[in-house]
């Protein structure tokens, strides 16, 4: 699952991390829609029903476009339905923030826009996911892998993070009564990977590379059937522990994602008592005389009376007002 992301860059930057090649094979950064770009704002702790930055194609938004080239906007995170009737979004009943791929063409929430071609590309720096160890959750980042390579986009390198690029769906929901439109998406999820599956059994769907974002975008040209294919979980990813801090989600600073080194938490060295105890539940337990099923007379079951002892002395020793206790009772 994701329940979590970060996406610290500023809109400008976001641009040029997200540069696409176009149909002359230039590199280009991709235009923010009209409005959208006021209502993006970076995070290092990003949660559900908030705005995050997306990619759609650009014939979303322009019929007449001439190509499917991306275009950046900012959608609420959690997918209203277009046929959703009430007239506030926050009474959504359902958990909509993430899709599973193997419930995306059951369900209607999810069908529909998949078979409408509302295919989008959710930015992040990276994912957040706990794992669960002994009735406590340690947070981990995931991301891309980073590189050295350098990209060069109108004149300029791209030297800032390689952004995670995670498969969604998007749908457009108006008011019963009127007024504008809201946009917002859901992240598909998959199976978890190798790299991932020791922390948490679901991941979400991460496309890797830049003819993987391309197909999934191109509605017009990649088919349903063909764009399912690329949703599949990828060992293309890196992590490391954070701190608690992101489990807040009023915590909303660098140190969210900052990596931390896990306390190796050793057993204390047990005392005499302890020792005393150890041994006394690690010893053979009473046995039963010999018993013949046929024979009418009792069996006597003898009472360890050293173990007893024993069992006083630790208790004397360590709980007094226990031993005093079990006496009196």
């Amino acid at each position: 699952m994701c329940g979590r992301t970060a996406c610290s860059l500023a809109a400008d930057q976001l641009r040029r991390a997200c540069a696409f090649r176009d149909g002359q094979g230039r590199r280009r950064n991709p235009e923010w829609r009209d409005g959208d770009q006021d209502k993006y704002k970076p995070s290092f702790n990003r949660s559900p029903h908030s705005n995050s930055p997306v990619l759609v194609s650009r014939r979303h938004f322009d019929k007449h476009a001439e190509s499917a080239e991306p275009m950046l906007t900012a959608m609420r995170w959690g997918l209203i339905p277009s046929w959703f009737r009430e007239s506030d979004p926050s009474k959504m009943q359902y958990h909509t923030s993430n899709c599973r791929s193997d419930g995306m063409m059951q369900k209607k929430s999810y069908k529909e826009p998949l078979i409408k071609g509302q295919r989008c590309v959710v930015l992040a720096d990276g994912f957040f996911e706990w794992q669960r160890l002994q009735g406590e959750k340690q947070p981990y980042f995931i991301h891309f892998p980073q590189t050295c390579e350098k990209e060069e986009v109108d004149g300029e390198e791209w030297k800032g993070r390689r952004l995670l690029t995670m498969a969604g769906l998007f749908d457009r929901w108006r008011p019963p009564s009127g007024g504008e439109e809201l946009y917002t998406h859901t992240i598909i999820t998959v199976s978890a990977s190798k790299t991932m599956e020791w922390i948490h059994n679901r991941m979400p769907a991460i496309l890797d590379g830049e003819e993987a974002v391309r197909k999934w975008l191109d509605y017009g040209e990649v088919s349903v059937t063909e764009a399912i294919k690329l949703i599949q979980p990828t060992d293309c990813i890196s992590l490391y522990p954070v701190s608690t801090l992101v489990n807040n989600s009023r915590n909303d600073d660098l140190e969210c994602i900052k990596p931390i080194e896990l306390e190796v938490k050793k057993e204390p060295k047990p005392n005499a008592s302890s020792k005393l105890m150890r041994n006394w539940l690690q010893s053979s337990s009473p046995k039963k005389e010999a018993v013949d099923v046929e024979s009418p007379v009792p069996v006597k079951v003898e009472t360890p009376k050293k173990r007893v002892g024993l069992m006083q002395m630790w208790l004397q020793k360590t709980e007094e007002p226990l031993a005093k206790k079990l006496h009196t009772t």
